[in-house]
């Protein structure tokens, strides 16, 4: 009797163990659905560099915000170096903020701040421990942007531009996003499918 009861628990176990394996396999690799172009992004608290916690209320620009996430390792993001760091410069004066955010989970502070100092990188940039972030914004690869309003209304979701290769550039899709908003025009093109790396979730 005793044997059959140890044999029913094992087999329960096993079970319950192969059910764990099987929800663990499915959430594996899944990233939550973005919110809808027009959703309010609510503020947040993530720590820099120097892990002084900074909210996005604190960084936000007087006509928006740009967050951009970003890695260290990703050659796909380090193409855009240059060009996220002009685009920083080239709105800061018009009003609107640069963020950068690493939500992956194996590049610690200390490497996210020696690559911005490697590559010049002036804007602030985020850890999003837990890749919490990420998620709440459905953000998958590097770099992919967001742009909000000073109500922190989400106007844009994507690329930067359309190529990796600064010499083939044919639409700069966020920039004409942010020239839209500053004219207080209607933006064209609100969304443009993001590419780059996976972002390395927790």
């Amino acid at each position: 009797m005793r044997t059959r009861n140890l044999s029913i628990l094992f087999a329960a176990l096993f079970v319950i163990a192969g059910a764990v394996l099987a929800t663990g396999a499915r959430a594996e690799g899944e990233v939550p659905a973005p919110p809808a172009i027009g959703a309010t992004i609510e503020d947040f608290t993530l720590p820099d560099v120097d892990n002084k916690d900074r909210s996005l209320k604190s960084l936000a620009g007087k006509n928006g915000t740009v967050l951009l996430f970003i890695a260290v390792q990703c050659p796909v993001s380090n193409a855009y170096n240059e060009r996220m760091e002009q685009l920083a410069a080239d709105y800061k004066a018009k009003g609107i903020a640069v963020i950068g955010i690493n939500s992956n989970v194996a590049e610690d502070a200390a490497a996210v701040k020696a690559h911005a100092a490697e590559h010049k990188l002036s804007f602030p940039i985020l850890k999003d421990p837990g890749n919490k972030i990420a998620d709440r914004l459905g953000a998958s690869v590097t770099p992919e942007a967001y742009f909000i309003d000073i109500n922190n209304k989400l106007l844009y979701h994507g690329r930067i531009d359309n190529s990796r290769n600064a010499d083939q550039i044919e639409t700069s899709d966020l920039r004409n996003a942010l020239d839209a908003a500053l004219a207080g025009k209607p933006i064209e093109k609100t969304e443009a499918k993001a590419f780059g790396c996976t972002i390395k979730r927790a």
